[in-house]
Formats: structure tokens, C-alpha cells, sequence
């Protein structure tokens, strides 16, 4: 029979740790000590807990009030080259300790998996100390009903004031979040985060049947990053009116410009397959291409989990791996992907991290407003309208809506238009970006401007 296996001891990475932050990361000990005692030769926990509260005013009335709180635990067990992943939402130390017999006894049931294993520690990384200020200790503290209903009261006055507004929603959304995570290797880590947003959107009448919509959402991490609501519902008014009277534009090969917001949806697009798990799969048009010069000189963006205040920032990923940045792409040429462990062990690929946290450019010189007025002819595309890609292939074809520029002058909205092609052949048109990123997402994408794409229209 084998040595039963202990625990590493742990090093808590950030030691000042508040009530729930201790509480959580106790469990997840617990749960980590458990495991081993019972069999397995390696596993991963996290607990969790969080509350997510929502209100939402439709048409000068109260529609939802949601206040929800959760709590929980996961844990991945590595037993005798097995692997499994099992999560509980109750916590009582016996139904715990019941849940964990069943998930080892369920886990040596399985295949063998080679390539399923914790990171080395060499991959993992030392956890960076950063201080990320995800909490603002005002969130933290609660839900202020009053105060929520009376923000969301003057948007809603602005949006309804409108003559052919038809239907207005003004939403907050709040939450807090607390985690803990421990491997038997020996690392234990936690973080807090909170958040709050501000969201308008309204439907106005048009000609005939045409009812055109736009919303608006902002926040983050820290209240200080909400907008007036007056500010917020007069953006949303303002791309709602600008789609009235909207026409399917003409076919044509042209300039395309992207606004800020519309272009995080096409990044995501183009990094949808940069990831081990794609690559291993035969399912990614960037296989085998770190190294080369794919796109357009002037796109340059990082992977930066260690941003303050990010919306997507972390000093481990979900396999415990230290944050860092991570260059993607520089100069056009593709620098990394992300691998996990498992498929980068399947691919023999190096580990980078499982996931992306956030994405940030490399800024130009001038803005949205700039690139349209420099434009002779061209379409700006101010959302899109479903469509799809390969990430085999890099085949696309989108949906857009937006305007048609002339001689630097918006000129009325368009619809039911496509733009087709391949992502390397879009990207490599790539002439300008913006230096204005999007701040209300984790993907911080800038106006990009875009030569000789192929439009269909009327």
C-alpha cells in the first residue's frame, strides 16, 4: 500500500485577509485536505461565495428586483492518473466530507488521462502581489434600494421624454464576489472584487413597422466609474435617433471604420482561436503561426491580467497559474496563445495561461471622429447584426449596422448589410487604430480602420 499523501503547506499570497476571505479559504483547505485523506494524489479547490443584485425600471415602473446570494465549492481530484471535477453548494462539513468519498470513488471509475495534471511549479509561477483595487468598500457594503431607484429615475426621464420613444428600461446591477483557491502543491490564494453598472435602453417608432433600439451600459469595479444617468440615457437616445429611417447601404468594396464598441466583437472573432485547446483540436487558422507577421503592422495588443481595476484582472487563472502579461500580438506578428496544461501537454505547447483576462491595444494618434473625417468614402459600422465564423478557416460573415461616410460627413444609417471574407486578410488590410479604447469591457478596443473590404448590400 502507498504513503497516504499530505498536503504542501500553504503559503497564503496575501495574508491580510478579511472575515469571509479566512472563512473561504479554510474550506477550501479543508476541502484540498479531505481529498488526499481520502485517496486522491492531487487536487485543486475553490471556494466561493457572492451576491448579485439587480433593478430594473420599465417604463417608469419597477419590473425585476433581484438580490441573490450564492455560495460554493469546486474541486478537481487527480487520483491514480484519473481526473474528474465535481462543485457543491452545500457546505455542512459532513455532506462536504460525503461529497468528496463519492467524487474519489467516481474518479478512479474513469479512463486513465496522461496528460491531465496540476502545473509544475516552475508553469504556476510565483502570484504576483499586485494591488488590482477590484473592491470598492461602498459596494461591499450593501444594496441601497433608494438611492439605486433614484438614479435609475432620471434616466428613465430623459429616455421617456423623448417624443418617439415607445419603451424605455433603465437598469443598476451590482455585485460582490469572495474566492479561495488551494492546491496540494502548495499554493492558497484569494481576492475580493466588487462591481456596479448602469444600463439604458430604448425602443423608438419609426416608419411603418421599424422600431429601432440601442442601449448604453457602463460601470466597473468601482462606483466612481458610473456616468450620470442623464449622460447615459442621452448616448443611448443619441444612437437610437441616429438609426431612424435606416436603409440597406450598396454593395461595394471600401474603406470600413469600427467603432470602439463594435470592435471588441471582431477581435474576439480573431482570437477565438488562438488557444491550445483549438489548436489541438484542428480547429484554429493560427496553428503552427507564433512567430509570423499574420496581420497589419499596426496591431499590437497584451493580455493584462495585472490591470487595476480591470474588469477581467487576476493574479491567478483557474489553474492557479500566476498572472502576467502576455504579449498576443506585436507589429502584427502573433506572439502567443493561450495553453492551459492539458492541452498544452496534448499539443506540446508551452504553457501560457487557460484564458484571457484583459486585452489592450497599442493606441494611434486620433480618434473615431478623426478617422471619419478623414474619409473620402467609407462605411462606419456602429454594431453588428449576428453572423459567424470559422476558426478553422478564418471565414467570416457578419451582419452590421452603422452609416455611409462621404467626404468626411456621416451620411444616413444603414442595415442589413454583411461583410464578408478571412480574418488574416481583414486584419493584414488593418491602416489605422484609434486612441480611444472602449472602457466599459475587458477587451479595450479602439476605432480600427480597415481598407478595400467587401460589403453586401442593396
Amino acid at each position: 500500500m502507498s504513503e497516504p499523501i499530505t498536503a504542501a503547506p500553504s503559503t497564503v499570497v496575501n495574508p491580510a485577509l478579511g472575515p469571509d476571505e479566512a472563512e473561504l479559504l479554510s474550506r477550501a483547505e479543508q476541502a484540498v485536505s479531505s481529498a488526499l485523506r481520502l485517496g486522491a494524489r492531487g487536487a485543486r479547490a475553490s471556494a466561493r461565495s457572492g451576491r448579485e443584485v439587480e433593478l430594473r425600471l420599465r417604463d417608469g415602473e419597477i419590473e425585476k428586483l433581484q438580490d441573490a446570494g450564492s455560495r460554493g465549492l469546486s474541486i478537481e481530484l487527480y487520483v491514480d492518473g484519473r481526473y474528474s471535477s465535481h462543485s457543491t453548494a452545500d457546505l455542512r462539513p459532513d455532506a462536504v466530507e460525503a461529497f468528496l468519498r463519492d467524487a474519489v470513488a467516481l474518479t478512479r471509475a474513469l479512463a486513465p488521462d496522461p496528460h491531465r495534471r496540476l502545473p509544475s511549479a516552475a508553469e504556476r509561477g510565483a502570484v504576483p502581489t499586485t494591488a488590482l483595487d477590484l473592491v470598492d468598500e461602498e459596494v461591499a457594503a450593501g444594496f441601497d434600494k433608494d438611492a439605486a431607484e433614484a438614479l435609475l429615475r432620471r434616466s428613465d426621464a430623459v429616455l421617456r421624454g423623448h417624443a418617439q420613444a415607445i419603451s424605455a428600461t433603465s437598469t443598476w446591477s451590482q455585485s460582490t464576489g469572495t474566492w479561495a483557491t488551494v492546491t496540494s502543491d502548495g499554493l492558497a490564494v484569494t481576492e475580493r472584487s466588487t462591481s456596479a453598472w448602469l444600463g439604458a435602453e430604448v425602443t423608438l417608432k419609426d416608419a411603418g413597422d421599424a422600431r429601432p433600439e440601442e442601449w448604453d451600459w457602463r460601470g466597473g469595479r468601482q462606483r466612481s466609474a458610473l456616468p450620470a444617468p442623464e449622460l447615459l440615457a442621452e448616448s443611448a437616445l443619441r444612437m437610437a435617433v441616429a438609426r431612424l429611417g435606416a436603409k440597406k447601404g450598396p454593395s461595394q468594396r471600401t474603406r470600413l471604420i469600427v467603432s470602439p464598441r463594435a470592435a471588441g466583437n471582431l477581435i474576439g472573432h480573431l482570437l477565438r482561436p488562438a488557444s491550445a485547446a483549438a489548436v489541438q483540436q484542428g480547429k484554429s487558422f493560427l496553428a503552427g503561426k507564433v512567430g509570423q507577421p499574420l496581420f497589419s503592422p499596426q496591431l499590437s495588443l497584451v493580455d493584462d491580467p495585472l490591470l487595476p481595476r480591470g474588469l477581467a484582472s487576476r493574479r491567478v487563472d483557474g489553474e492557479g497559474i500566476a498572472a502576467a502579461r502576455l504579449p498576443i500580438i506585436e507589429g502584427g506578428v502573433l506572439r502567443a496563445i493561450y495553453v492551459d496544461t492539458y492541452y498544452g501537454s496534448k499539443a506540446g505547447l508551452k504553457t501560457t495561461t487557460g484564458s484571457p483576462s484583459n486585452r489592450v491595444f497599442a493606441l494611434g494618434n486620433a480618434d473615431l471622429d478623426h478617422h471619419v473625417g478623414q474619409a473620402k468614402r467609407a462605411v462606419l459600422v456602429t454594431s453588428w447584426l449576428g453572423g459567424n465564423s470559422d476558426p478553422t478557416t478564418g471565414d467570416f460573415s457578419l451582419g452590421l449596422r452603422g452609416h455611409l461616410i462621404e467626404d468626411g460627413h456621416l451620411g444616413g444609417p444603414i442595415g442589413e448589410m454583411n461583410v464578408t471574407g478571412n480574418l488574416l486578410t481583414l486584419f493584414a488590410s488593418l491602416s489605422a487604430v484609434g486612441n480611444d479604447p472602449y472602457p466599459w469591457s475587458s477587451t479595450r478596443s479602439p476605432t480600427l480602420v480597415f481598407e478595400d473590404v467587401q460589403l453586401s448590400g442593396a
